[in-house]
């Protein structure tokens, strides 16, 4: 899955794009190996800022309709990554097939949106909101608590009518290191959940507090938190190093399944 953010202020400034740059951006993307392209409007990073959503809407809004004149979802899936109802809405209707949703599903009219289009929702963890969940974020069990959240919002999307579930427990949303790394050794014990994984660790800086980088230098900590997260049952990767994963990715698969 790789990363379009249509922002000036996601975190890592090369994965912002905006208009024919995002389209041009989605078709090299596509030639790398992406088989999900994940468009978000807002950042998301830890005290960021929220916006109106008439805002976020405007910010997507040129990508979507491009991608549905030009119908670039007969060549890959989209994903909108937000939690705003009409922004989801303009998203599936230009072609989308995914929301990726920080919230894990907290907005009911989500629910009944990704259920009415019969999208796919990613239900993602997250302690307290992006401009407060870094503030000394505390668990008592961090795997076993992430995990009823999933249970309760599994509920949620099956009473709603949404069929289709991927789970990404949230790293660093809400999260110190420790709880970051204890999720990561723990992957596979939300398989029991019956449904998907996915993993996104893109660059985050989680990585610059084991070993101190900036947010472009943390391709190698990304890959390394990636590969072993695949190993313990991810199924996805959001990414915003489509090549480079494709690659690692591809390698690993010839390793695992060779006799």
């Amino acid at each position: 899955m790789g990363i379009i953010n249509a922002n000036d202020d996601s975190f890592y400034d090369k994965s912002r794009f905006t208009g024919k740059d995002a389209i041009s951006k989605i078709t090299s993307m596509i030639e790398d190996g992406a088989q999900i392209i994940d468009i978000g409007g807002v950042s998301t990073k830890p005290g960021s800022l929220e916006i109106s959503p008439n805002e976020e809407l405007a910010r997507i809004k040129p990508i979507c309709d491009i991608i549905k004149r030009e119908r670039l979802f007969q060549k890959v899936s989209f994903s909108i990554d937000s939690y705003t109802p009409k922004v989801i809405e303009y998203a599936l209707k230009s072609g989308f097939t995914t929301v990726n949703d920080i919230t894990g599903l907290q907005n009911d009219e989500v629910a009944k949106i990704t259920a009415q289009y019969n999208a796919t929702i990613i239900i993602m963890h997250m302690q307290g909101k992006p401009q407060t969940m870094q503030k000394n974020p505390v668990y008592k069990d961090v795997v076993s608590e992430v995990h009823q959240f999933f249970e309760e919002r599994i509920e949620k999307a099956k009473k709603y009518g949404i069929k289709n579930i991927i789970l990404d427990v949230g790293i660093g949303f809400g999260k110190t290191l420790e709880h970051n790394i204890m999720l990561l050794k723990n992957m596979d014990s939300f398989l029991d959940l019956g449904y998907e994984l996915l993993i996104a660790a893109s660059r985050k800086s989680m990585i610059d507090k084991i070993t101190p980088s900036l947010t472009q230098e943390r391709l190698s900590g990304t890959l390394a938190i990636h590969l072993d997260s695949v190993r313990r049952g991810a199924t996805f990767v959001r990414t915003h190093d489509v090549k480079e994963h494709h690659q690692a990715l591809k390698v690993q698969e010839a390793i695992n399944s060779s006799s």
